[in-house]
């Protein structure tokens, strides 16, 4: 899944100005605190297209991504654990 994230509000979330200043206050948290704040910035935000030959730079953090294209936009990709994957088959 990939959603368009305010780029405000990501910023101010990890205490930064630019872009490129998010990859280093990342690596100095811890990771679940990373993917708390990456999980509720994407709560209430829609699926978004991304033109991944627009990308000019990225992150990757755990099951999540982020991206900025060359029009300053950022984006933010995890995957989707499904269920099925815990269940154990029935021995019956």
């Amino acid at each position: 899944m990939i959603l368009l994230l305010n780029k405000n509000s990501l910023f101010s979330t990890f205490g930064v100005n630019c872009f490129n200043d998010l990859d280093l206050a990342i690596n100095n948290m811890a990771p679940s605190m990373v993917d708390y704040y990456l999980s509720d910035l994407s709560n209430g935000v829609d699926n978004s297209y991304l033109n991944k030959r627009n990308i000019q730079s990225s992150i990757n953090i755990g099951d999540f991504s982020l991206y900025l294209d060359y029009d300053e936009e950022i984006y933010l990709e995890f995957l989707q654990q499904s269920n099925e994957a815990f269940e154990t088959a029935s021995l019956w």
